[in-house]
């Protein structure tokens, strides 16, 4: 059996490491003492590093860790990355301590940013987005467009269910208070950011989340739904119906200004 744990770095980011035995990979390190010590601790040996896409705080460790690790580093091929690298396209794979991880692109928070999608992790999918879904919420939109995001969200959402969501950064509480404002009557919001609040209480994690889960909570997968798309009309001030895209646009530029 894999463990997956959650290092925590910086404010809010999660750096994801999975390990059988002693062997160990790490997902978007951005800096490389939390990991070097959470592999000396446990006596681990990190074969490789997946990284989702450019920003200094999923990659600001790559470097050092190499170094000091001699670990092979896999990235998307269409961003600027600390090299070497293995570069990834859309529908490539990545076998890593006997899980195969499909590469998936998801353009929107920047231009070439992927996601790794393993249909058996012991026994249950799972998915490192990075940036792109976050628990009840998504990435800013710095490189790509409304429409590019809104696809690669419509994308995760069709995965299984139960798939694991493992996201880059501990946003779930605000998310969720911003979902609470576009639908103040989602009962699955509600009861679920009482969960959350209760476990950052303890300083334990929300992730990761599931698809099923993110489908109920998240308004930017819920772009569809009757409730959403009035919220953000409202918002927008238009009185005209809008599109999935546009309903998403207006949603993600209210979350831009929400407090």
């Amino acid at each position: 059996m894999h463990a997956l744990v959650s290092i925590k770095a910086f404010a809010d980011n999660y750096i994801w490491l999975f390990r059988v035995g002693n062997r160990a990979w790490v997902v978007d390190p951005g800096e490389s003492a939390g990991v070097l010590g959470y592999l000396d601790k446990h006596h681990l040996i990190l074969e490789g590093i997946l990284l989702t896409h450019h920003h200094d705080d999923h990659t600001g460790g790559v470097d050092h860790l190499r170094a000091v690790r001699n670990a092979r580093v896999y990235g998307p091929a269409r961003e600027h990355l600390p090299e070497p690298v293995i570069r990834l396209l859309h529908g490539d794979e990545v076998d890593a301590l006997g899980v195969r991880f499909r590469v998936i692109d998801v353009p929107g928070h920047t231009a070439g940013h992927i996601a790794y999608y393993a249909e058996d992790f012991d026994g249950r999918p799972l998915l490192f987005c990075g940036d792109t879904l976050f628990s009840g919420g998504c990435g800013r939109l710095f490189e790509g467009t409304p429409a590019q995001m809104f696809a690669s969200l419509d994308r995760l959402a069709g995965l299984p269910g139960d798939t694991l969501v493992c996201c880059a950064h501990e946003y779930t509480v605000g998310n969720l208070r911003f979902a609470n404002a576009v639908e103040p009557g989602n009962r699955d919001v509600m009861e679920h950011l009482d969960r959350c609040l209760a476990l950052r209480a303890r300083d334990e994690p929300t992730l990761p989340s599931s698809i099923k889960q993110e489908r109920l909570i998240n308004p930017f997968l819920r772009c569809q739904d009757p409730g959403v798309a009035s919220a953000a009309r409202r918002r927008a001030a238009l009185g005209h119906a809008m599109d999935d895209v546009a309903v998403f646009a207006a949603l993600r530029a209210w979350k831009d200004r929400f407090a």
